[in-house]
Parts: C-alpha cells; sequence; structure tokens
C-alpha cells in the first residue's frame, strides 16, 4: 500500500480523495493555485504545495508543477480526480515514465475511449450495444446526406474529440443537415483542435443510463448497477439516482454483465462508466468515461462500498474487496449538484460565503468544500457541492431530499437551490417519467433566461 499521495484536484472532490485515503492511513499531499491557498482540501490534507497561479493552466492542468510536487513530497501516486487531467492520457504516461502510480486506468484505455469513434469501434467488438450510425468519421457533406437519407432522420452530428455537448448538432430533417454538420465542425475545430464528426440516429425520447463497472486490471471486473442521469441541461447532469425508476432487475442484470464482461476482456484497471442511452427496452453505448463520476456517491449508498478506495487499493495491486455476488443493492439514492449560479440564467456567481449550514440527519451526504466565510474564486466550475440522500425506497428519498434541501443555508451568493425546490413540485419528478430532453422543456416553460 502507498504510504502518500498526491491527489491532483481541488473542491469536494480532492476532499472526498482525502477522506477515503486518511481511512486507510495513507498520507496526502494537496496541490493548489494561489486562489486556492485558503481551501479546505489544503487544510485538510497533511501536505500542501503551491503550483501556480489562478488559472488552470498554470497550475491545475500543469503536468510540470504537478509532477515537481509529487518528487518534492514524494507521493508515491497521483488521484486525479474528475474533470481537469483525469483523462489525460499523455499525462497519464508521464506519471508513469516518472515511476509514479496513476490511480485509474492505463494510458492506453483513456486514449482508446477518448476517441468517441474508436471507443464507439472497441465496444461494438466488445459485444456492448451501440447506436445505429456513421462507420467512422464522416468527411464531407455529401457523405453525410447519404447517411441521413440511409438511416433516417433526425441524426445527430458530433465531433469526434467532444465531450460537455460542445461540436453535438442534431439535424431533424435533409434541410437542417448541412447547418449542423459545418456547425458541429466548427465547433469541433474550436473547442477541440479536431474538426472530424461521426453521425448517429438520434433517439427522441431517450433516457441516460450509466453503468458503473471496477476492474482489477487483471481481467477481473464488476459492475455496480446503473444510474439515471436524465435530468440535463444543455447536457450536462443536474440530478442523477440510482436504481434508475424505469430498469427492471433483469435488464440491470443483462446489460450490467454485458458491461462488466467488456471490460474484464481489456483488463481494465479502477473505475470507469459505460454511458448509453436507453428507450423502448434498449440500450445504446454513447460513451465511456475512464474515472470516477461526479454522481459516483449514489452508487456508493445503495451498495455500501467506497469506490475511492477500491481504486487507490487497485491501484496499489490489492485485489478488490468485493465480487458481483456481494454487491445487493439497499434501497434509492438521489444527488443534486449544487452550483454556484444565479437563476434563471445559470450565470456564474463566485463570492463569499457569509453563512453555511450542512443538511444532516439520516440518509443524508453533503459532499463540499464550503465552509463560513470561504471565498469562491471565479476562476473554476462553478459547481459548490452535491447532496446526495438514501432511502428505503425512491418515495423515502424524494422526501428526504425535500427536507435536506429546507435545511441547508448557504448565503452570500446564489445557487440553484431553488431549482430543486421546484423540481420536487412536479409530479413527473415523482413518477420518474422524465427522458433527457424533459428538464429542458421544463425550464423553458418555467425558467425562462
Amino acid at each position: 500500500m502507498f504510504d502518500k499521495i498526491l491527489i491532483a484536484n481541488r473542491g469536494e472532490i480532492a476532499l472526498r480523495v482525502i477522506r477515503a485515503a486518511r481511512e486507510m492511513g495513507v498520507k496526502t499531499v494537496a496541490v493548489h493555485s494561489t486562489a486556492d491557498s485558503d481551501a479546505m482540501h489544503v487544510r485538510m490534507a497533511d501536505e500542501s504545495v503551491c503550483i501556480g497561479p489562478p488559472p488552470s493552466p498554470q497550475s491545475y492542468l500543469s503536468v510540470p508543477a504537478i509532477i515537481s510536487a509529487c518528487e518534492i513530497t514524494g507521493a508515491q501516486a497521483i488521484h486525479p480526480g474528475y474533470g481537469f487531467l483525469s483523462e489525460n492520457a499523455e499525462f497519464v504516461q508521464i506519471v508513469e515514465d516518472h515511476g509514479i502510480t496513476f490511480i485509474g486506468p492505463t494510458a492506453e484505455h483513456i486514449r482508446i475511449m477518448g476517441d468517441k469513434i474508436t471507443a464507439k469501434d472497441t465496444m461494438k467488438a466488445l459485444g456492448v450495444p451501440c447506436v445505429p450510425g456513421s462507420d467512422g468519421g464522416v468527411p464531407d457533406l455529401a457523405t453525410a446526406k447519404k447517411i441521413g437519407e440511409e438511416f433516417g432522420y433526425p441524426v445527430i452530428i458530433k465531433a469526434t474529440a467532444g465531450g460537455g455537448g460542445r461540436g453535438m448538432k442534431v439535424a431533424m430533417n435533409a434541410n437542417e443537415m448541412e447547418s449542423a454538420f459545418m456547425t458541429a465542425r466548427a465547433e469541433g475545430k474550436a473547442a477541440f483542435g479536431n474538426d472530424e464528426v461521426y453521425i448517429e440516429k438520434y433517439l427522441t425520447t431517450p433516457r441516460h443510463i450509466e453503468i458503473q463497472v471496477f476492474g482489477d486490471g487483471k481481467g477481473k471486473a464488476v459492475h455496480l448497477g446503473e444510474r439515471d442521469c436524465s435530468l440535463q441541461r444543455r447536457h450536462q447532469k443536474v440530478f442523477e439516482e440510482a436504481p434508475g425508476p424505469c430498469i427492471t432487475p433483469e435488464e440491470r442484470a443483462k446489460i450490467g454483465k454485458v458491461c462488466a464482461d467488456a471490460v474484464a476482456k481489456i483488463n481494465y484497471i479502477g473505475a470507469g462508466t459505460i454511458e448509453f442511452l436507453y428507450e423502448n427496452g434498449e440500450f445504446y453505448f454513447i460513451e465511456m468515461n475512464t474515472r470516477l463520476q461526479v454522481e459516483h456517491p449514489v452508487t456508493e449508498g445503495i451498495f455500501g462500498v467506497d469506490l475511492v478506495r477500491e481504486q487507490i487499493l487497485v491501484a496499489a495491486g490489492e485485489p478488490m474487496s468485493f465480487g458481483q455476488d456481494d454487491l445487493v443493492i439497499n434501497g434509492h439514492a438521489i444527488e443534486v449538484r449544487i452550483n454556484a449560479e444565479k437563476l434563471p440564467n445559470f450565470s456564474p456567481c463566485p463570492g463569499k460565503i457569509t453563512a453555511y449550514h450542512a443538511p444532516g440527519g439520516l440518509g443524508v451526504r453533503m459532499d463540499s468544500a464550503l465552509y463560513d466565510g470561504y471565498s469562491i474564486p471565479p476562476y473554476y466550475d462553478s459547481l459548490i457541492a452535491k447532496l446526495i440522500v438514501q432511502g428505503r425506497d425512491r418515495d423515502e428519498a424524494l422526501a428526504r431530499l425535500n427536507r435536506a434541501l429546507g435545511e441547508l443555508i448557504v448565503d452570500g451568493i446564489d445557487t440553484t437551490v431553488p431549482l430543486f425546490h421546484a423540481l420536487l413540485q412536479e409530479p413527473d419528478i415523482h413518477s420518474g417519467d422524465y427522458n433527457i430532453h424533459w428538464l429542458e422543456r421544463w425550464l423553458a416553460e418555467n425558467m425562462a433566461e
């Protein structure tokens, strides 16, 4: 087991890793920009190293600075959290070349799954069901139009190197193809330096279902059920739950085994999430995230496992502490992402926290780096907290979420908490009857920007 690990991240996810490591008796090193010198993860770690000024490219994305921090402190491994360098294959390779362990998948697996076309081809070969679409990149508009005619409209054009909703455009009919195709290419080029796109059949009323997988890197892997992440705004998740309200035990077992078998065949190591669109009882692969997800706590809640602890264990060469037969669902869990944003236009709202009180009680977990007097810097993602609740069933979890939101106090800034108060008044939320388009439509009707 490692004596000391460095956490190449900030905020609540850095705290999450520190807590797991501390329970394991592993010392931690926090890295931080000058803007985060008074951040909670810096206070809680055993050691801290300032790695640069506020802009991410000069601090949290600075590979030389992070490697230097490891060498200075003697950290034997790096946990990347999510975002920043967590899915950067070049970074992983550099880490390994310096004799440091990366707590996560191999550079090769990150590289394969980071390219949407390669990922789809790989998953198809491993027996994972995929959305019908083009075989590889689409070179020109004429080819795009032929594909649209072949599969039938609507279709979605996606940047090969895309993510976070960028480089994605829908063509509802042939007349919209040229504009959608050219825009997706331009966005892909601007955001990722790559204008290659591919085309898939556009599903009209799908849910977003993701399967949590975990491998030991030696050919053994398990699945930890699914999460429903269908409530999204601009392709960004805001409300996640496990298990999915629309998935049957038979569907869960079947798709879970397909996913676990797939990652076992490639000797995948650590946590990963295979994401699907789900419609009319069918699953269609869209991408794999080769890291810990923001919403991992809902899976931890219903299975009673610590995914970060398992990441550290297998990275150190230890066996997983559970097998597939040990993983039994207990209850229902929901997470809401609380952002420092001003409604109704969701504009960033950094500033000083004048009062903070986290909710508590049975079945309530608050993952946050906030504290009274803390000033949220304007340089990073607006996510400031994750409120996770668990109940014996979905109704109890929803009631607990309503109660916990009522206890939460975050004064001094605007947050997205009022959004969740409003959503909990909606019958569709209580029935679980929604898809990936539901929230956008609801916002247009109830919270116009």
